[in-house]
């Protein structure tokens, strides 16, 4: 059975950090793109920021300068480090994996997880 499990979301001071962690299992990682994704309430799904199999990164425009996506192909995990977060970060953050198509269409995933709600407020 094919698993994306988030986990680190939570309530944060705008300015502040926080990290999310992927954890997959049920399918063969390291062949897969991985992919944080978000969305807001009553907004579209928006590609936050990708890593290919070979650590290539793709930014989406709210992760330029800010955030960073790192894979751990051994242990079947994904992070998204966030620093200097703002209120408007504020969503619901999904971690995903596609094994084919252009890294920021969500389309191209193949695999979702439930989501970890960030919310950035003082």
């Amino acid at each position: 059975q094919v698993r994306l499990v988030e986990s680190g979301g939570g309530l944060v001071q705008p300015g502040g950090s926080l990290s999310l962690a992927c954890a997959a299992s049920g399918f063969r990682f390291k062949p897969y793109s991985m992919a944080w994704f978000r969305q807001a309430p009553g907004l579209e799904r928006q590609f936050v920021l990708g890593i290919t199999e070979t650590d290539g990164t793709r930014y989406g425009d709210p992760a330029k300068g800010r955030f960073t996506i790192t894979r751990d192909n051994a242990k079947n995990t994904v992070s998204l480090h966030m620093t200097r977060l703002k209120p408007e970060d504020t969503a619901v953050y999904y971690c995903a994996a596609s094994e084919f198509g252009a890294i920021t269409d969500r389309n191209s995933y193949n695999y979702w997880g439930q989501g970890t709600q960030v919310t950035v407020s003082s």
